[in-house]
């Protein structure tokens, strides 16, 4: 399954089910899609083979496990030596504090998101991943004040 075209109407019924809730079970999608649970569990295990279903995660409320501060960071790199691209995008990869990271086309080079347990722990984290590092030529941050929505499901409907 490599072509968009090869996720059916009914694909998207369980790709939809599974964002909403990833506990609801191959019973209940099967009922509510008029599929058999043996065709649902057929789809679903080639949407999984062919990584169009990524994983299944818990979303934590992070506030809840002491994560407070969200930062929005635009980041410029020196942008001298490609292995130092490289090297930052490695760096920034495996840090459990960068949730989203992208390479952008614009004023900056890279936006990432960010958390941090208060300002305190974000100012702790800049000095370690921005400032100890000479390829970073200039960050922008921008603290958020509310989440007026946060979501990683697609709308598979349009």
């Amino acid at each position: 399954m490599t072509q968009e075209s090869q996720v059916d109407a009914a694909d998207r019924m369980l790709l939809t089910q599974l964002q909403r809730d990833a506990r609801t079970t191959v019973q209940q999608m099967a009922e509510k899609g008029g599929l058999s649970t043996a065709s649902v569990q057929r789809r679903l295990r080639r949407l999984r083979e062919a990584g169009v279903l990524q994983k299944e995660v818990a979303l934590v409320d992070q506030k809840k496990v002491g994560l407070g501060v969200t930062a929005i960071v635009s980041v410029e790199l020196e942008r001298d030596r490609l292995e130092q691209i490289d090297a930052f995008k490695r760096k920034a990869r495996i840090d459990p504090q960068v949730l989203h990271f992208y390479c952008i086309a614009g004023d900056a080079d890279f936006v990432m998101v960010v958390v941090a347990p208060d300002i305190a722990g974000y100012e702790s984290f800049t000095h370690r991943f921005f400032f100890a590092d000479s390829n970073v030529r200039k960050f922008r941050t921008s603290i958020v004040v509310s989440t007026e929505k946060s979501t990683q499901e697609l709308p598979l409907d349009i």
